[in-house]
């Protein structure tokens, strides 16, 4: 008998046990990032979609080359000297190493990452907070769908753009924020963030949140310690080329003119699109019921950050995606009082770590099954800009601002653009004014004359479907449509 107990009791059969019960409390995770991994996969035409991503290529290699960030304009004509703030200068570097290396496939195959450490970073700050498995696999897999926001195609924010490192490092911000125990790590991300995205302002905004809460509470000990974690976060903002010049950079995007001609700048209701927009509309509706209905069971950080990016959200589209990340915590508490107390905890984990199984075994098939089609957006196609370089060696282009980041990334600058997604960082007000009076669908055409003839331009790219330009410049003004590309035309003048 004590032969038996003492071999029940050895490291022999703890070793089993041990990694029995390790698989169990990381089921919910390998369930959560393995799902969510699939669906990102499914989309990847769209992850790749983004419409600046040919710059962002282009000026990491131009960063790379020359062994400096530059900050005048290479690619345009028209920038007339202004200076360009690059505030993505590091993931842009970082994208081109990548790019070099691996191909669009490495690209995606990052992006994928980051949304799987904001799906694990959110399934922890739950669970930390006593939200049920079962709750904390609601709540983060709907907000884990939902942010991205495939179905309102461009303003996506999962993508392979420093979008997608703002989303990270704003959930990183939040988790620790919240834990209170790797609060000294956060100014050392945030000299990452501030190279990679001008969304680093969202981190402040999180640790003024938490540091305000601490005050009202006057809760001394906590307060010193977003106090000092703000105060480290904002002196680390000034490690980068642009130096305090960076608020300048800032400046030019925050509140510009140019964001009533983004899409993701406009309110909520304008980028509504059913019924792709439908999932969101309810959980923002079932979010706002259970907050009313139970009013003090989460933190008060959470609720106001949530509260907070859901008005700004609707405001302006681009908060949305926020509101749905910073949700999780109080929507997973809500949920938790109103699912059944008898679930089986067991069965309910050994369920989800055997549908994380089969998700894992899927995420390899679900890549071979996109890579082929793995693609730079088509808008604008290699062949396109090659006939433009090779036919038109000096056009002065007016080019639609779409295909304007596609086109450098082509070219890097042997056709200089007429404008590109970097607007008013890079571009001066006027041009910027005088482009976006061009692009509506009826045609003005004393500002399209105006624009002709301001900036001598002999060769217009712009969107192939655009029938009353084409009536425009060849029906009245004798123009020709030298070429025709799958999605794109170019004009030339006579």
């Amino acid at each position: 008998m004590d032969a038996q107990v003492a071999c029940r009791d050895s490291k022999f059969t703890k070793g089993p046990n041990t990694l029995s019960s390790y698989f169990q409390r990381s089921a919910i995770y390998i369930f959560l990032i393995s799902l969510t991994g699939v669906f990102y996969l499914s989309n990847a035409p769209l992850l790749l979609g983004h419409h600046d991503l040919g710059w962002h290529l282009a000026a990491g290699d131009l960063i790379r080359d020359q062994g400096h960030v530059p900050f005048q304009d290479p690619w345009s004509f028209t920038s007339g000297g202004r200076q360009w703030y690059n505030l993505s200068w590091l993931w842009d570097a970082f994208a081109s190493v990548l790019f070099q290396y691996t191909k669009l496939s490495g690209l995606l195959l990052f992006v994928v990452a980051c949304g799987a450490i904001i799906v694990g970073y959110l399934t922890s700050i739950c669970l930390s907070r006593g939200a049920s498995a079962t709750a904390v696999c609601i709540s983060v897999f709907s907000a884990c769908l939902l942010y991205p926001s495939f179905a309102t195609y461009p303003d996506i924010y999962l993508a392979v753009s420093p979008n997608a490192s703002t989303m990270l490092f704003c959930v990183i911000f939040y988790g620790e924020c919240l834990k209170r125990t790797r609060w000294f790590l956060l100014p050392l991300i945030m000299v990452l963030w501030a190279n990679v995205h001008g969304g680093f302002l969202l981190g402040l905004i999180i640790i003024g949140i938490f540091g305000g809460v601490a005050l009202l509470k006057r809760d001394w000990v906590n307060f010193k310690i977003y106090s000092f974690a703000g105060v480290g976060c904002f002196l680390a903002i000034f490690i980068n080329p642009l130096g305090w010049h960076i608020y300048e950079g800032l400046a030019t995007v925050l509140g510009h003119f140019s964001q009533t001609y983004v899409t993701e700048w406009w309110p909520y209701f304008q980028n509504i699109s059913v019924p792709g927009s439908i999932p969101g509309i309810i959980y923002i509706l079932i979010f706002i019921a259970l907050e009313l209905r139970y009013r003090v069971s989460c933190p008060i950080e959470s609720r106001l950050l949530s509260w907070l990016f859901l008005f700004l959200g609707l405001y302006q589209f681009r908060y949305m995606a926020f509101f749905f990340i910073f949700s999780t915590v109080p929507l997973a508490l809500h949920l938790d009082r109103l699912l059944p107390k008898q679930l089986n905890i067991f069965k309910v984990k050994k369920s989800l770590l055997a549908a994380g199984i089969v998700g894992v075994c899927a995420l390899p098939l679900a890549f071979m099954q996109i890579k082929p089609a793995l693609e730079l957006p088509q808008m604008l196609s290699e062949q396109d800009a090659r006939y433009l370089q090779t036919h038109y060696p000096h056009a002065r282009l007016l080019n639609h601002w779409n295909v304007g980041g596609i086109l450098i990334f082509y070219t890097r600058g042997a056709i200089p653009v007429f404008v590109d997604g970097r607007a008013a960082t890079a571009y001066p007000d006027a041009l910027l004014r005088d482009y976006f009076k061009l692009p509506e669908w009826e045609i003005n055409e004393t500002a399209w004359d105006a624009v002709l003839e301001k900036y001598k331009i002999d060769t217009v790219l712009w969107v192939k479907t655009h029938e009353q330009l084409r009536r425009f410049l060849v029906d009245k003004r004798g123009w020709k449509e030298e070429y025709a590309g799958l999605y794109e035309s170019i004009y030339v003048k006579p």
